[in-house]
């Protein structure tokens, strides 16, 4: 048993036995999710990319837990939608290795869709 399985295992044994499954439908872990997220985000809200580096260095406990319930969230909902985490993970990896090849995407932020658009003719 590899330590995703493990982990996903821990879970499951977690919910099961406070006989959470009930709740755990695909909307609320969804949603479960993005809360989970929008609590990491306010850890860093209004600060600038040095700042958020330094909070995440000074709240690393809090970071790390949500950081935490993020995964614990999405392992679930995967594991109950009968989704291999790791296939997925490796496709989605070879999918936006297409979509962002290193020629055009190294040191870009742009969105794949902004790489084939020309400029603006300037006359």
């Amino acid at each position: 048993m590899n330590d995703l399985e493990q982990i996903r295992a821990a879970i499951k044994k977690f919910r099961d036995e406070r006989d959470w499954m009930q709740f755990h439908n695909p909307k609320d872990m969804a949603a479960a999710i993005a809360i989970e997220a929008a609590e990491l985000q306010e850890i860093f809200l209004w600060k600038s990319p040095s700042e958020s580096t330094q909070v995440a260095d000074v709240e690393r406990q809090r970071v790390l837990e949500e950081v935490a319930d993020l995964a614990i969230f999405l392992v679930e909902l995967a594991d109950n939608l009968k989704i291999d985490l790791v296939d997925a993970v490796e496709a989605k990896l070879i999918k936006n290795g297409q979509k962002y090849p290193v020629e055009k995407a190294r040191g870009s932020s742009k969105k794949y869709t902004k790489y084939s658009q020309k400029p603006a003719d300037a006359t």
